[in-house]
C-alpha cells in the first residue's frame, strides 16, 4: 500500500470538517465549535510545555485575558472582530511575557507555582475588578459579524472557529519547524548546553510564552463571540488542569498529540456522561452525579496513566498503529484480487 501524502489526509480532513453542520445534529455543532476553541488553546500551551518545557497551571487565565479583551474592546471600542481577536491575542501575549519572568530562573514545580499564582491572580481580577469586569455577573457579547452578515449561530460561528484552527495550526508547524522551534527544543532539553552553544535562552523563553499566551487568547476571544457571553467560572484552575492534561494526554511536544489530546479529553467528559446515564438507565441509579464530581480525578489519572504507560501519549500510539496498518501484509487472497494485482 503506497503511503498516502499527508497533505491529501489534511485536505480531505478540511473537507469532512466543512461539511459537518449538513451531517451532525446541531448540539454537535456547538461541541464541535468548543472543541476547535480547545485545540487553539492546546496549541499554544503545547508550544510553552511540549516543545520549550515551561510548565504552566495558568493557561486558562490568558484564556479569561482574551475572552475579556473582545469584551471589553467591543462594548467600550466597538472594535469589530477582526480586529478584536487578534487584539485579544496581543494582550494575552503581553500578560504571559509578564508572568513569564520568573522563568528566566526558574524551572520546573517552582515555575508551576509561579504561573499558578498568575491563575489566582489573574482570576481575582476577573472576579473583583467590577467597575470593568462586572463581577460575577460577568459580560454580554453582541456575535460577530462580517459585512454586516452576524455569526449569531452556532454552525456560523462553527466556521470562524474552523478557519481560525486552520491557520493557526499551520502557523504552529511552520513555527516548529523553523529555527525558533528547534531553539524551543534545546531550551527544553539542555537549557544551560544550548546558552552556551550560542542559543538565546532568555529571548526564546519570552517567545513562548508570548506565543503560547497569544494563542490562549485568541482561543478565549474566540470562546466570547462563540457563548457570547464572559464569565470568571469560565477561566477557573480546573480548565487549567484540562487544558495541560490534552497536553500530556495528546502528546507533549507534537502539534498532532495538542489536537488529539483537545479532542480525547473534550469528548471524555461526553463519553462519561452518556456512559453514566445508559448504566443509570439500566440499573435504576443516578451514576452521574458520583462521576460530575470525580471529573478533575478522572484528569489526574489519566496523567498518571500515560506518564507511566506512554510519556508520548496518543500522538506516539497513532504512529504504531499507522505504522502497523502500513507494514501488515495483505490478507486477501490472491484469487479475489485476480489480475488487477493489489489495488490497495
Amino acid at each position: 500500500m503506497a503511503r498516502v501524502p499527508s497533505i491529501i489526509w489534511a485536505v480531505a480532513l478540511v473537507v469532512v470538517l466543512a461539511a459537518l453542520p449538513a451531517i451532525v445534529p446541531r448540539y454537535w455543532i456547538y461541541f464541535a465549535g468548543i472543541l476547535g476553541i480547545n485545540i487553539i488553546a492546546v496549541h499554544g500551551l503545547n508550544i510553552m510545555t511540549g516543545y520549550t518545557g515551561l510548565l504552566s497551571l495558568g493557561h486558562a487565565a490568558f484564556v479569561g485575558v482574551g475572552a475579556y479583551t473582545v469584551a471589553l474592546a467591543q462594548s467600550k471600542l466597538g472594535v469589530p472582530f477582526y480586529l478584536a481577536i487578534p487584539l485579544a491575542g496581543l494582550v494575552a501575549a503581553i500578560m504571559g511575557i509578564a508572568f513569564g519572568l520568573p522563568s528566566l530562573r526558574i524551572r520546573g514545580l517552582y515555575l508551576v507555582i509561579a504561573t499558578l499564582a498568575a491563575q489566582f491572580l489573574l482570576n481575582f481580577v476577573f472576579v473583583h475588578w467590577q467597575s470593568v469586569t462586572n463581577g460575577d455577573a460577568g459580560l454580554t457579547v453582541l456575535p460577530a459579524t462580517i459585512f454586516g452578515y452576524p455569526l449569531n449561530t452556532e454552525t456560523r460561528a462553527y466556521y470562524l472557529i474552523l478557519a481560525c484552527d486552520i491557520a493557526l495550526t499551520v502557523f504552529a508547524i511552520n513555527v516548529i519547524r523553523s529555527r525558533v522551534g528547534r531553539a524551543f527544543i534545546a531550551v527544553r532539553e539542555r537549557d544551560r548546553t544550548a546558552e552556551v552553544l550560542g542559543v538565546r535562552i532568555v529571548w526564546y523563553k519570552f517567545v513562548a510564552f508570548a506565543l503560547g499566551s497569544f494563542y490562549a487568547g485568541v482561543a478565549g476571544g474566540l470562546l466570547a463571540y462563540f457563548n457570547q457571553f464572559v464569565n470568571p467560572e469560565q477561566f477557573g484552575l480546573v480548565l487549567s488542569v484540562f487544558f495541560l492534561s490534552a497536553v500530556i494526554v495528546g502528546g507533549m511536544g507534537s502539534t498532532l498529540g495538542a489536537i488529539l489530546g483537545a479532542v480525547f479529553m473534550t469528548l471524555l467528559p461526553e463519553f462519561l456522561r452518556g456512559g453514566g446515564l445508559a448504566i443509570g438507565t439500566a440499573f435504576g441509579f443516578d451514576i452521574a452525579a458520583i462521576l460530575v464530581p470525580l471529573r478533575e480525578t478522572i484528569f489526574g489519572l489519566l496523567i498518571v496513566g500515560f506518564l507511566i504507560l506512554e510519556p508520548r501519549g496518543l500522538a506516539q500510539l497513532w504512529k504504531r498503529a499507522q505504522q502497523k496498518f502500513l507494514t501488515t501484509p495483505a490478507t486477501i487472497p490472491i484469487t479475489l484480487i485476480g489480475k488487477q494485482g493489489d489495488n490497495r
